[in-house]
C-alpha cells in the first residue's frame, strides 16, 4: 500500500550534526516534491532487528539504495509532545563502495521545495538511527552522501 503524506525521520542514538541554513543558488527541479510513504513490509535487506512482519511507515530514496524508517509519523517542524522525528536509515548493502576512501558519514543536504532554504545534516558513522529536524514546514527535497554511495528522496514536515 501506498501513501502520498508527509513523513517524518526519527533518530536513535545518533545524533545529526547541527545543520545552519544557507541560500540555495540553484533554480529547485521542475518536478513535484512529494514524500512517498509507505506503510508495507520492509524489504528483506531493511528489516533486521525488527520482527514478524516489520510494517512500519518508510520511503526510499529514488534509487532504491537506502530507505528511511519513520518512527514519528508525520515529521513535524515542531513537535510539542516531546517526542523526535526520529528516522533509521538503512543502506542496501553493497558487495563493493563505489569509493572506498569516502567517509562512511551520512551527509544530508536538504531544500524546501519553492524556496531557496538549504541546510545541512550529518548522521555520524553513516546511515543508522538519527532525529532529523528541519526549520520550516513543507516538502523538503534530500540529497544523501554516504561511503562513496548517493540517493535522493522527498519528505514532508508538517507545521
Amino acid at each position: 500500500m501506498i501513501v502520498l503524506a508527509g513523513c517524518t525521520p526519527t533518530t536513535g542514538s545518533a545524533s545529526p550534526a547541527a545543520g545552519t541554513a544557507t541560500t540555495a543558488t540553484t533554480a529547485s527541479t521542475a518536478t513535484a516534491c512529494a514524500a512517498r510513504v509507505e506503510t508495507g513490509s520492509l524489504p528483506d535487506w531493511a528489516d533486521a532487528g525488527f520482527s514478524g512482519d516489520a510494517r512500519v511507515p518508510h520511503v526510499f530514496g529514488a534509487k532504491g539504495d537506502i530507505v528511511a524508517v519513520l518512527f514519528a509519523h508525520p515529521l513535524r517542524q515542531v513537535r510539542k509532545d516531546g517526542s523526535n522525528n526520529k528516522i533509521l536509515w538503512v543502506a542496501r548493502a553493497a558487495t563493493t563502495s563505489p569509493d572506498p576512501t569516502a567517509p562512511a558519514t551520512l551527509v544530508i543536504t536538504a531544500r524546501l521545495d519553492g524556496t531557496d532554504t538549504r541546510v545541512t545534516r550529518e548522521v555520524a558513522g553513516g546511515p543508522g538511527p538519527s532525529i532529523i529536524d528541519l526549520p520550516e514546514a513543507g516538502c523538503w527535497r534530500l540529497d544523501l552522501r554516504w561511503s562513496g554511495h548517493t540517493d535522493t528522496m522527498d519528505l514532508v514536515y508538517a507545521p
